[in-house]
């Protein structure tokens, strides 16, 4: 069995920025662990894209990070990436793969109205493993989906200190609301890691009696029980965020990457 060595890194990839609400929770759990943050600003907005394009763009993508920065353990911080390409991922790769997945389970138990929301990007919602997590955990309950592209479009917008178009935010919540039974809803499941950004945006429009629900505390500890018994360095170090190229999209300021423990910015 490979053991990793102490400065071997955790590689987070996401399309974009989302995944920092998952990096956040891994820190607090393993505090010295040395970070690699993906950004494909190359190919954001995933959830525009399809679903044989995502199958084949982002194994590859993760290969050659793989291939760069050496980690032990790959965490696709992204709902659309993972629900698409997660089992190509692990075919290709000889390395723990964590996923990510919408957290309808937690969201079936919590309700008591029985109509959980999901809101998610618009590939993530169409997903047959949608379905699936529907039937096998919400049976008797009503799950209803919207996709909101808008959403991670500022969330983006967000975490670079510009202005949020509060129209994207009512007309996601609007897009459950406004389904059959929409009016019970008292659990919107964040089915995409961008979302707990405006998680304040979008609680101030759902209103007090609904509550939000996201995976990320769960991720993050799949990932210290993955990482059980493994050496980490002595003392905490910045991690390093690394971004595909895009014309349109430059990397983020680093003082908005600071608070999640970055303290270099690469390009590739």
């Amino acid at each position: 069995m490979h053991v990793p060595a102490p400065d071997a890194p955790i590689l987070f990839f996401d399309s974009g920025l989302g995944g920092l609400t998952v990096l956040g929770p891994t820190r607090a759990l393993l505090p010295t662990a040395p970070i690699v943050y993906a950004a494909d600003y190359a190919g954001l907005p995933y959830g525009q894209k399809s679903e044989a394009e995502l199958a084949a763009r982002v194994p590859a993508l993760l290969g050659r990070l793989v291939e760069r920065y050496q980690p032990r353990l790959a965490v696709i911080a992204c709902n659309t990436a993972s629900t698409i390409a997660l089992a190509h991922v692990r075919a290709a790769l000889d390395l723990p793969i964590v996923g990510t997945v919408p957290a309808i389970k937690p969201a079936a138990e919590m309700t008591k109205s029985g109509v959980v929301g999901v809101l998610g990007t618009e590939a993530t919602v169409r997903q047959p493993y949608v379905d699936d997590l529907g039937t096998r955990f919400a049976r008797g309950k009503t799950v209803l989906r919207h996709g909101s592209p808008g959403l991670v479009t500022g969330a983006e917008a967000k975490l670079r200190g510009e202005a949020i178009d509060p129209d994207v935010i009512t007309r996601a919540i609007a897009g459950l609301r406004d389904q059959h039974g929409g009016d019970t809803m008292d659990v919107i499941v964040l089915a995409c890691t961008h979302f707990p950004l405006l998680q304040e945006e979008l609680q101030a429009a759902a209103g007090p009696d609904v509550r939000l629900i996201d995976g990320a505390a769960g991720i993050a500890r799949r990932i210290a029980h993955l990482t059980k018994g493994q050496e980490w360095p002595d003392r905490y170090a910045p991690g390093i965020a690394v971004f595909t190229r895009s014309k349109d999209r430059p990397p983020p300021p680093l003082a908005a990457l600071a608070p999640y423990g970055i303290g270099v910015i690469e390009t590739i």
